[in-house]
């Protein structure tokens, strides 16, 4: 016997009838334009937004690679009709630069020290907030995450006067690269443990009250266990604090002189007031684009890993 109704249905309130849950919902007009048009439409679009988006970084490669005289009589993309007009003296003269390749030194000299200290530090603290007792934890805790709305302009001016006054035995701290890496340090620590401690944070706790019942030091928890499960977000944080103090100009023009400056700033000084300088600016632009990119991909998997860690359970 049936009610007249069809099976798998229900009446809700008012008389309306509902798909039992077996029935798949009904898709509107738009969903289905979506779900025809969601295959190489989409894809192609993705291609062609992701070209686009290259022209810059391929416009200034193809103009590293043309002599002054090329660039200032067409534009890049007449290349590809004039292939012979490549070459690699752009790079060669800029090599031979001393000045360059001091700045390139400087370089790496102020972001892996500066890189390598926020990822050591950070680490050791966030563990503490995240898995240690002791007095005044919390409140310290909301005090490094208050110190992230500071902007880094505030603390030019001080720190540079505090700076100016630090004489040891004729060592000056400002105008040094040690200047340099100890003030991104400085600004890159509290991101750095907010990140970290909110990773290692959703760690099972059974994982490390194993470790303590066998008689592993905070130390030890935290070499074996914390570090290796936290692999990915602290490579995240690599790659995070590498990009920015490789890029940075702003700390450089203030704290760096002519000896400790890195790329970024030697490049700002060979901007000129009526040419744009492309055969210096343009290699000297892309190499300091090839490190970069070389450690992104060196640690992508980490990075993604890192990026995605907490979306699921």
């Amino acid at each position: 016997m049936t009610n007249g109704k069809a099976a798998g249905t229900r009446t809700e309130p008012g008389g309306a009838t509902a798909s039992g849950a077996a029935g798949a919902p009904r898709r509107g007009v738009a969903s289905r334009i979506v779900g025809r048009l969601g295959g190489g439409f989409v894809q192609a679009m993705l291609v062609l937004i992701a070209l686009f988006w290259l022209v810059p970084t391929i416009g200034l490669l193809v103009a590293s690679l043309r002599s002054t005289q090329d660039n200032a009589a067409s534009g890049w993309w007449t290349v590809f009709t004039r292939p012979t007009e490549l070459t690699f003296g752009a790079y060669s003269a800029l090599l031979e630069k001393d000045d360059f390749v001091d700045s390139f030194w400087n370089t790496i000299m102020i972001t892996v020290p500066s890189t390598v200290l926020v990822v050591v530090i950070a680490s050791l603290a966030a563990y503490a907030f995240a898995w240690m007792e002791f007095p005044g934890r919390d409140w310290l805790f909301l005090a490094v995450v208050a110190l992230l709305v500071v902007p880094v302009q505030v603390a030019l001016i001080p720190v540079a006067k505090l700076y100016g006054r630090v004489d040891v035995g004729g060592f000056t701290m400002f105008g040094s690269v040690t200047g340099v890496v100890l003030f991104h340090v400085a600004f890159g620590l509290p991101f750095a443990i907010f990140l970290l401690r909110n990773f290692f944070a959703a760690i099972p706790r059974d994982l490390l009250e194993a470790a303590r019942m066998d008689g592993g030091s905070e130390w030890t928890i935290f070499r074996r266990v914390i570090f290796p499960l936290g692999g990915p977000a602290i490579a995240s944080l690599g790659i995070f604090q590498f990009l920015w103090v490789w890029n940075d100009l702003l700390v450089a023009l203030v704290f760096a002189d002519t000896g400790s400056q890195p790329m970024t700033k030697w490049l700002q000084s060979q901007m000129r007031q009526f040419t744009g300088n492309i055969d210096i600016l343009a290699p000297g632009a892309f190499l300091s684009l090839i490190v970069p990119l070389a450690v992104f991909f060196a640690f992508q998997r980490y990075f993604v890993q890192g990026v995605l860690a907490g979306s699921v359970k």
